[in-house]
């Protein structure tokens, strides 16, 4: 993990999905990404080592949906992240793993192999959080 502005924590996903956002043409393809990195890094609050508090997580979700309306992107690539978005309002890292391992195959379409092995590594991480936090 490497650590981003103000010490925030980056998992690889994020960092590979940048990468590929800053070699994209403005368009539905780089919209898209932008949407795909915004979704796994809410969804990675929900696995982080302090759980957003309900209001908190309602703001950031209601926020996550109000700025995805605005980006222009693929319907496929639209419905998958309202999927997304309807497992991440439980507010659990199971939740937050499901969620990203729906958007493998879209992030695949969307921008290529090397985006959708980014989001099922991301995922992996999830679960296994999502496991230490059922067992502690």
């Amino acid at each position: 993990m490497a650590k981003g502005t103000r010490g925030a924590v980056w998992v690889p996903g994020e960092i590979v999905l940048l990468g590929l956002l800053q070699n994209t043409a403005r368009g539905p393809r780089r919209g898209g990404l932008f949407a795909l990195w915004l979704v796994l890094r809410v969804a990675m609050t929900l696995c982080g080592p302090s759980v957003p508090s309900e209001r908190s997580r309602r703001r950031h979700l209601t926020a996550l949906e109000h700025r995805l309306s605005s980006l222009p992107m693929s319907q496929g690539a639209r419905r998958a992240l309202q999927a997304a978005l309807v497992e991440l309002r439980d507010g659990t890292p199971e939740a937050a793993a499901t969620a990203l391992r729906q958007l493998v195959a879209p992030a695949v379409d969307l921008a290529g192999p090397e985006a959708g092995k980014a989001l099922a590594r991301t995922a992996e991480m999830a679960q296994r959080i999502a496991k230490a936090h059922t067992v502690g």
